[in-house]
């Protein structure tokens, strides 16, 4: 996992503030899917607001991470009459690919930066690249964080059954 991490910050009134005992550090994973916005509001309505104002601790820091592939995610194999497979993307097309993919996950992390802004609640927020999955996972291990927030892709069961197992619509309804 490369972090790309972003400079802005959500600069809520507790910017700057330490953390103290019980106060728990928390992650949520935001991509464009209204999905992962209603998680990151949920953790805001009921992890932030709720243990400042319950007095069991604060959230000593909010990050809200975004993970984007890695550059060789566009890389496709050629066939090379009996050589074997070859990897070829121009480079100029890798660099236009990775600047647009950068621009976009700065608007996703800085949509996110701002419903926590609105909540006055502080957060900062970083770009991971790598895999969603492995990125999210080591960055959580390395911020120490104790709790990661995700939404939901918006899938139903039939369909996170069908893109999980390619099954027929027979086999879907005999499994479910």
């Amino acid at each position: 996992m490369e972090e790309k991490g972003v400079a802005a910050t959500s600069g809520g009134p507790a910017a700057g503030a330490e953390a103290s005992a019980g106060t728990m550090k928390v992650v949520v994973a935001v991509d464009a899917s209204e999905e992962s916005l209603h998680a990151l509001a949920w953790a805001l309505d009921n992890i932030v607001v709720r243990r400042a104002a319950g007095g069991c601790g604060g959230v000593s820091s909010l990050v809200v991470v975004h993970a984007q592939p890695g550059a060789d995610h566009y890389v496709y194999p050629v066939a090379a009459h009996g050589i074997g497979a070859i990897a070829y993307a121009p480079a100029a097309a890798i660099e236009s690919m990775r600047k647009a993919q950068d621009e976009i996950s700065t608007k996703v992390v800085s949509r996110a930066l701002d419903a926590c802004k609105q909540r006055e609640v502080n957060a900062t927020g970083a770009i991971l690249e790598g895999d969603a999955k492995e990125a999210i996972c080591q960055a959580v291990e390395e911020m120490h964080a104790d709790l990661l927030v995700l939404g939901s892709r918006g899938l139903g069961k039939i369909k996170r059954y069908t893109n999980k197992h390619h099954g027929s619509l027979q086999n879907l309804l005999t499994n479910l």
